[in-house]
């Protein structure tokens, strides 16, 4: 059976992780590493993983597939001896998705370490990459903003739809900033309120202009505001766009079957009858899509809903790993979300 490791198995990523490989058919989680609480059992670190009886170590044993759940700029780092032996490796960092080194180093302030690895990485966002996803050792897996974004956009982009100039507001539970407590996420803070951070730039932002502009075969301008939930976990996006000629000639109905077309055999995403919510996919890999036209301003709105820590993170670093590997795209991942 297929072995794999994670790196950074005490952050909310690395324990999601751990929690859906418990379950996966084809592979074993066979080690786990971090930085702290090294000697501790995992199950102490985090009591719902107690039946994976696993101790947390500094480094992995040798394993199969890697799964890099660590900050960007610590992730490359620690990723490049596995990469370098030929290991498949899953980052869940920033650190291999944006293919140009200068963007990179811009929006997250370091140098890169080894800048010829983001050409060879694949993007991991199996709805529009499937083919090299199946093909790659190094897959740098989206990061949950741009994973709701990017869904809720692609088929209008993709079917010459829309304008090539979007505005997505996305709005997130507290889990997408981590473990590490921050005053901003404490449950006074947070608690009863909703707010909004990075108008002068989101680091998101470029994935979401790379992934949408290699989609449309020009540049596609992006305005991102995102917005901290008083949640624990979720995404909820709306993205808004003028039509195209084209898309105004389709009117709602042929908008709406225009996404069902285009996500018709995608299995972890579901163009919805009704607005979704985020409870409607918490725990799961599922991607809910609701497109509208607003008829009266010629725009399309269109909503989107993830889990930031399941399809918006380690879900789908799962489902790229069993591209990867040869087995069902599906496996460990077709459990159903949680409710209420």
């Amino acid at each position: 059976m297929t072995t794999v490791g994670i790196l950074g198995a005490t952050g909310y990523a690395g324990g999601e992780l751990a929690r859906l490989l418990y379950g996966h058919p084809n592979v074993r989680l066979t080690s786990v590493a971090s930085a702290e609480c090294i000697g501790e059992r995992l199950g102490d670190f985090f009591p719902h993983l107690a039946p994976l009886d696993l101790t947390i170590c500094d480094e992995l044993d040798d394993v199969d597939v890697v799964m890099g759940a660590l900050p960007h700029a610590v992730a490359a780092k620690l990723l490049l001896p596995w990469i370098d032996r030929g290991k498949f490796v899953i980052d869940l960092s920033a650190d291999f998705r944006l293919k140009d080194v200068s963007e990179y180093e811009r929006w997250y302030g370091v140098e890169h370490p080894r800048p010829k690895l983001l050409r060879q990485a694949v993007y991991g966002l199996p709805e529009l990459h499937r083919r090299e996803i199946v093909e790659a050792r190094l897959v740098a897996s989206p990061g949950c903003y741009p994973t709701g974004a990017i869904l809720a956009l692609a088929p209008a982009v993709a079917k010459g739809l829309i304008e090539k100039s979007v505005i997505v507001d996305s709005k997130s539970g507290a889990s997408g900033a981590g473990r590490s407590p921050t005053v901003t996420t404490m449950l006074a803070e947070a608690s009863e309120g909703i707010s909004a951070y990075g108008l002068s730039g989101h680091r998101h932002m470029p994935e979401m202009a790379q992934e949408l502009s290699l989609l449309a075969g020009e540049p596609c301008r992006v305005t991102f505001v995102p917005h901290l939930l008083p949640t624990a976990r979720g995404i909820l996006t709306t993205a808004y766009a003028c039509l195209s000629e084209k898309g105004r000639s389709l009117g709602q109905q042929g908008v709406r079957e225009a996404y069902q077309e285009f996500y018709h055999d995608e299995p972890f995403v579901r163009v919805a009858a009704t607005p979704p919510q985020t409870k409607h996919v918490r725990g799961s890999n599922f991607c809910a899509v609701f497109p509208t036209v607003d008829e009266r301003t010629d725009r399309l709105v269109v909503v989107s809903c993830i889990d930031n820590l399941v399809k918006g993170a380690s879900g789908q670093a799962i489902q790229s790993m069993n591209l990867m590997l040869g087995l069902p795209e599906t496996a460990g991942l077709e459990g159903l979300g949680l409710y209420p």
